[in-house]
């Protein structure tokens, strides 16, 4: 290869193994052309061998497709992992037998570094704490778990949620259902987005609660939904925990012959792009900023410092976007 790109040995070193090392343009050129022309692939076992790092990060989350945010995380860090020379795996943790088993693999060695997004009370902060003592570089996505030796990013989803219930119940709607995550049902005390809709309605002194499961995924959310609207004493709102469950309950209010906001005002979390184009548009709490760039950007930091970085806390601002289902 050295022969053909008419370069050193030295040199198609430095350019296939990405060492910071000066090389002008033309002659990285030549070598990257060379190792194309004969097929060179680069031996990614030896090299994790050499170096002890993997050159992989792993994603860890509460299940495997269909949750947008979960969707956009993984593409913005494929993306960055994908121009710094590392692959992506992905762990799914729907159970304590999952978070047990990602904690081992992660604890064995298999990545570099993990981004860890995962809802719910699986990975307890017992867990992580213990996989943070390794000295594994993570960033958790949590607003209850607090870590040593790691990045935590948080978000105001109380508060947020909280305003989004306190903007129907000023526009006069007392019989507000929540469709809940069924992680949220659970919980004892309430947490985040059932802790807004609960202290929305303490504030404004309305002591009905109708609280049920069906943001997990579209299908369960227009069952409940339909099941709702369909009820003699019907709910004039709907706060989902999900923008997936909100657009599908104005799918659910449309096909039982309601009219969206005018019978039923519907709001949702997540702000994701979906939501604006359903007719009426979605209002919704959730990040301006459709990315976590942020976010991935925590990770790499870590990853690429040479000596070990402080614990490092990032807030994500959340909005209410009012919109025409409210």
């Amino acid at each position: 290869m050295a022969e053909l790109a008419n370069v050193s040995v030295a040199t198609v070193s430095y350019v296939l193994s990405g060492r910071d090392r000066p090389v002008a343009a033309e002659t990285r050129q030549r070598v990257l052309d060379a190792a194309r022309q004969l097929g060179y692939t680069p031996n990614q076992a030896a090299r994790s061998l050499r170096k002890r790092r993997t050159q992989r990060v792993c994603l860890v989350l509460s299940s495997l497709g269909g949750v947008p945010t979960d969707e956009r995380l993984a593409t913005d860090l494929h993306e960055m992992a994908d121009a710094r020379g590392y692959s992506v795996i992905t762990l799914a943790v729907y159970s304590e037998a999952r978070a047990n088993a990602a904690i081992d693999v992660l604890r064995g060695g298999i990545a570099d570094g993990a981004l860890i997004n995962v809802v719910g009370g699986h990975l307890t902060q017992d867990l992580l704490s213990g996989l943070a003592t390794t000295g594994l570089p993570m960033v958790v996505l949590s607003n209850e778990i607090g870590l040593d030796g790691c990045d935590v990013v948080r978000t105001p989803e109380t508060e947020a949620c909280m305003e989004a219930v306190e903007h129907l119940l000023a526009e006069g709607r007392r019989r507000i259902a929540f469709l809940a995550h069924r992680h949220e049902l659970y919980r004892d005390p309430p947490v985040g987005r059932l802790l807004g809709y609960l202290k929305a309605l303490d504030r404004y002194g309305v002591d009905q609660r109708i609280i049920t499961s069906g943001a997990d995924d579209r299908v369960a959310a227009y069952r409940t939904a339909t099941e709702l609207l369909r009820a003699p004493d019907r709910p004039d709102a709907i706060f989902a925990a999900s923008d997936r469950a909100a657009i599908s309950a104005i799918w659910a209010a449309r096909d039982a012959g309601l009219s969206v906001p005018g019978d039923v005002a519907i709001v949702g979390v997540g702000n994701i792009e979906e939501g604006l184009i359903t007719n009426p548009p979605l209002s919704t709490v959730g990040p301006l900023r459709d990315d976590h760039v942020d976010v991935v950007r925590l990770l790499f930091d870590r990853l690429q410092a040479k000596e070990a970085l402080p614990a490092r806390e990032i807030v994500r601002t959340w909005t209410l976007l009012r919109r025409g289902s409210s």
